[in-house]
């Protein structure tokens, strides 16, 4: 069985070949025959080549620039995620300033009453002065945090503005490569059938 599938392949080699060595003989007498028509055809066939390599740049430019505005998408997604994290931040820390002040209102209050009921060096208005002291600490650190949050939700719409340019610079790059695919198809159809 196998001898007989083995033979019966390279017998079909051989005709294959010798009926490509037919072929590559008669258009090689064609071709000496004819003086004058042998360069509109490798013209054409030029080109052809020639279409066909810039329509497949112009394909290749269209999915790299589709690739770079899907990154511009999921930079800008990130960039407001980020933004939108300082903006909650932004509000915790003053919510959280808002409660020191209120700490620092009520323990002044508390120690005005306790200097006039138990003397300015009793411990207890030592002990108010020193939450006092602390609060004012922690406002101030508040205070720092905000303007940090404030400074990274500034950058973070810098740079979705930074994006969306980008953005809009890739799908102008996506509109004119594709009309530019559209022009090599035409030329292409136009090489192959002279329309």
């Amino acid at each position: 069985m196998k001898l007989e599938t083995m033979i019966r392949r390279s017998a079909l080699g051989f005709a294959l070949a010798a009926l490509l060595a037919t072929g590559a003989w008669a258009q090689g007498s064609s071709g000496s025959s004819s003086t004058g028509s042998s360069t509109t055809p490798t013209t054409t066939n030029q080109d052809t080549q020639n279409d066909r390599k810039d329509l497949r740049h112009d394909r290749r430019d269209v999915r790299r620039d589709v690739r770079d505005r899907n990154a511009d998408n999921r930079d800008i997604a990130k960039d407001k995620q980020d933004r939108n994290a300082d903006n909650r931040d932004i509000y915790r820390d003053k919510k959280d300033i808002r409660n020191d002040n209120r700490d620092i209102s009520k323990d002044k209050q508390q120690l005005e009453g306790s200097n006039e009921k138990y003397g300015v060096n009793s411990k207890q208005s030592q002990q108010l002065r020193h939450d006092i002291r602390n609060d004012r600490r922690d406002r101030n650190k508040d205070a720092k945090d905000v303007r940090h949050d404030v400074r990274d939700r500034n950058a973070d719409n810098r740079d979705i503005a930074k994006d969306k340019q980008d953005r809009h610079a890739d799908n102008r790059d996506i509109r004119h490569d594709k009309k530019d695919v559209r022009k090599d198809r035409k030329d292409l159809h136009h090489d192959r059938h002279g329309k």
